[in-house]
């Protein structure tokens, strides 16, 4: 039996070599899914409701404020309050002394208690019928006489039903087949889904252009817009959702491309020169003539999520760079004058120093492979772009972070998880047009019932009847 050859020196050199790769590829490939199951809604853009159930108890980063739950001194509350005109007024007045059986009439009032109830009337459908009459003159012609614009059928559903019924859809997100089910049982009539649907699909059509225009106008001479994007299913295809918003206005479309191309479509951005706060992708900096903040929310969710790696990776008492950065972005979103737009010009350059020398360290962090890449990659932003993330310190103003927008789009995705995706691009269209006239009115302090009534009266509520 023929005895086996042994491996020369350099092949038992090359072999360990291959071995040593081999394990640091393997560390690498388990950093990055440690990563991968330590993310959660504190220290990534995750969603808090994909945490699960298990998830672990919130390690906030807020100081206490010292303020007893509940609401605030001052704070308007919505407590049901009596009103000097109630609708009703019944009189329940003794009639015989209980002690002695005397008569007792007005003349004997010493003293009137009030108590109202507060409900809602009898809800039941009510039916208008049109009759179109014509007629014939002596010369022999026939005339008929002219209907109420819109009604066309012999039976179709009046603004305040139709209203109704994309309130219940696009204003509380009840899906679709429900809201059929609940205005059948509140009407009294048979309600079909494809007449919610309908209705919902004519809510966002032609007669929101000029309130499109107008709002999309309004926003891009604003001196700060937020701005935010989200993927959408549409006809079986990603799409993505653009919102830019104020605090007054808010303007939300849909579109197959994520980048420029979409942002541009939605016509605000183009030609935009004030200050934009968005989250530090990428194509926001395609644009000339405008100022950045980027999002501070975003960023500190990234720090944490460094921070929480460095624990379980490093030896206590090491450095961290990212957790140096957190401290120092903390304490300049609570301190007053920053928050207000006026830090101390001496505090805030000791501050961007030392953001400047964490962000240094941490663009020279060892962590292998892909978490190593991303730490990295992040300290380099930071680095490059400090002046953008610290704005919000020196602008009165201007927010540390892009809630606001982020607010805008979410509405959007529960719409989503309720009723399930868009078949037709027109139809998501119409539908984020319809948002868009929603969310805007409801900063104006509109009620939301009210100003779809008017929509479908044909009188769309706009900006400049404020």
């Amino acid at each position: 039996m023929p005895r086996s050859r042994k491996p020369t020196y350099d092949e038992l050199v090359g072999l360990v070599a291959a071995q040593a790769a081999q394990i640091a590829e393997l560390k690498a490939r388990i950093a990055e899914l440690e990563r991968q199951l330590g993310s959660s809604s504190r220290n990534s853009s995750k969603p808090p409701s994909s945490d699960g159930l298990a998830k672990p108890a919130p390690r906030s980063l807020r100081r206490p404020s010292g303020r007893r739950p509940g609401g605030q001194p001052g704070h308007p509350g919505a407590t049901l309050r009596q009103v000097g005109d109630p609708d009703h007024v019944v009189v329940h007045a003794p009639q015989w002394c209980p002690a002695c059986g005397g008569a007792l009439d007005a003349s004997a009032d010493t003293a009137v208690t009030a108590r109202q109830v507060v409900d809602l009337p009898q809800v039941r459908a009510q039916v208008t019928e049109h009759r179109i009459v014509t007629r014939r003159c002596a010369c022999g012609a026939r005339t008929a006489g002219a209907g109420p614009a819109g009604v066309a059928a012999p039976v179709s559903y009046g603004p305040r039903a139709r209203a109704a019924m994309v309130y219940l859809a696009a204003g509380q997100y009840v899906p679709v087949g429900r809201v059929a089910s609940t205005m059948a049982d509140l009407l009294g009539v048979p309600v079909s889904t494809g007449a919610v649907a309908a209705a919902v699909e004519a809510a966002g059509g032609h007669g929101l252009d000029a309130f499109i225009d107008q709002v999309a106008g309004r926003i891009a001479a604003a001196p700060v817009v937020h701005a935010d994007e989200t993927g959408l299913r549409v006809a079986g295809r990603l799409h993505w959702v653009h919102s830019a918003s104020t605090g007054q206005f808010s303007h939300i479309s849909v579109h197959p491309k994520r980048g420029r191309a979409g942002m541009d479509a939605a016509g605000v951005l183009p030609g935009y020169s004030g200050v934009l706060v968005h989250d530090a992708w990428a194509p926001y900096d395609t644009y000339d003539g405008l100022d950045h903040q980027l999002c501070c929310a975003h960023l500190i969710r990234e720090l944490v999520a460094v921070a929480d790696y460095h624990d379980a990776h490093d030896p206590p008492g090491v450095f961290c760079w990212a957790r140096q950065i957190l401290e120092v972005l903390l304490g300049l979103i609570r301190d007053p004058g920053a928050a207000a737009g006026h830090a101390d010009p001496g505090f805030l350059a000791r501050q961007r120093r030392l953001v400047t020398d964490a962000a240094l360290r941490g663009a020279e962090t060892t962590a292998p492979g892909k978490v190593g890449a991303k730490h990295r990659a992040l300290a380099r932003r930071i680095g490059s772009r400090i002046d953008d993330y610290l704005r919000f310190a020196t602008t009165p103003g201007l927010p540390p972070d892009n809630n606001a927008a982020e607010r805008e789009i979410r509405m959007v995705k529960i719409h989503q998880k309720v009723s399930g995706t868009h078949r037709t691009l027109d139809g998501a269209e119409g539908f984020v047009r319809l948002r868009s006239y929603l969310a805007t009115t409801a900063k104006h302090a509109r009620n939301t019932y009210t100003v779809l009534v008017d929509l479908f009266n044909g009188q769309a509520w706009l900006p400049t009847t404020t």
